[in-house]
């Protein structure tokens, strides 16, 4: 429970149906949040969830997982810019802390399953069976991309009781069951990264790494001006470059060895394919060694057809039909078949 509209109703779902619920908030970062933050898990959170559960009549814990988060997220968070990836802290934090910490605790309270507010949906088949892991209902506020990396035990105990509702839906139940969160305001950005932004985070984590200054470079190696912090920067990005040109000028690549961001024209940015590691299939044991799918490069992007080929180990090449831009390394690329969710991994490298 995060204190949220989503994960109330979703608790509120399960005690209607008259199952026994025990809520669990993770307190993962110390600092407290303003009353207006849009940020979530600050103390307005923690003290909402507990509001939450007493209004429900259940059993509330909260959890210290400052520790691990900082050692699981928000680290890596601050290496992967240094290193010229765009990291997706949402996506470690399920695994690490919220499917790994928090569903052995919620398992050592003798829990069956863990249900959170994501909008997603599983599908048990039967006893046996492979779990699936479907898109939710509604489309704009589907999460399964955030998923992807779940393996089948975690699915097999995992509840998602708003995955087949629409956020008005949850709204809703939440005002007509009188919840304490029924007007709250959704949350918004990483709930780590304050007022000061990601450098901010990367000097707390590794003092002194960042701000170091090198040059910015069309696809020729003609300098075009200079940067301070190779961290500032993505693939994709258009807006915040510091440079003067005569055509808007992308992130094309980053070369953290040699602390250049490379950029270009819109032309430039575009790749037929990608190169991905540290794929997760849940639909299959054995994945084929060919496959047609959507994939999905990052969170907001809607998909493109491509054709998933197998290569060493836990890696695969993604050939797409049309080239795509802004294919960021550190960002993970999720594989569909319709509502399904095939799988997904890391991107290394775009092709």
């Amino acid at each position: 429970m995060s204190g949220g509209v989503d994960s109330s109703v979703a608790a509120a779902i399960l005690k209607r149906k008259g199952l026994d619920v025990v809520g669990l908030t993770m307190r993962l970062w110390g600092s407290s949040r303003p009353e207006n933050s849009k940020r979530c898990c600050g103390d307005r959170d923690l003290a909402d969830a507990r509001a939450v559960a007493g209004h429900l009549d259940i059993p509330f814990y909260v959890l210290d997982f400052q520790e691990e988060f900082q050692r699981e997220v928000v680290r890596p968070f601050a290496l992967a810019y240094l290193q010229g990836r765009t990291p997706s802290p949402c996506i470690l934090c399920n695994r690490e802390v919220k499917f790994g910490r928090l569903q052995s605790l919620a398992e050592q309270l003798g829990a069956t399953f863990l249900a959170t507010g994501h909008y997603a949906r599983v599908d048990r088949e039967g006893e046996g069976e492979r779990v699936r892991l479907r898109r939710g209902i509604d489309s704009g506020k589907d999460q399964s991309y955030f998923l992807f990396n779940l393996d089948q035990r975690q699915l097999r105990s995992l509840m998602l009781p708003i995955g087949d509702r629409t956020k008005a839906e949850v709204r809703r139940l939440a005002e007509e069951w009188e919840l304490p969160v029924a007007a709250k305001e959704e949350s918004q950005d990483l709930c780590f990264v304050s007022e000061g932004g990601y450098r901010a985070v990367i000097d707390q984590v590794v003092p002194g790494a960042g701000g170091k200054c090198g040059e910015i470079v069309d696809s020729g190696g003609r300098v075009l001006g200079t940067h301070d912090g190779i961290e500032r920067f993505t693939v994709g990005q258009r807006r915040g470059l510091g440079i003067s040109t005569e055509e808007p000028m992308y992130v094309i690549s980053l070369q953290p060895e040699r602390n250049r961001v490379v950029v270009g024209l819109r032309r430039e940015t575009r790749r037929s394919g990608l190169v991905a590691e540290g794929v997760n299939w849940i639909s299959f044991s054995r994945p084929p060694d060919s496959i047609e799918v959507t994939a999905k490069i990052r969170s907001r992007h809607p998909g493109a057809a491509a054709r998933v080929r197998g290569g060493e180990g836990d890696r695969v090449h993604v050939e797409f039909r049309e080239p795509q831009t802004g294919i960021a390394p550190g960002q993970a690329v999720v594989f569909y078949d319709g509502e399904e969710v095939l799988g997904g991994g890391w991107i290394r490298s775009s092709c």
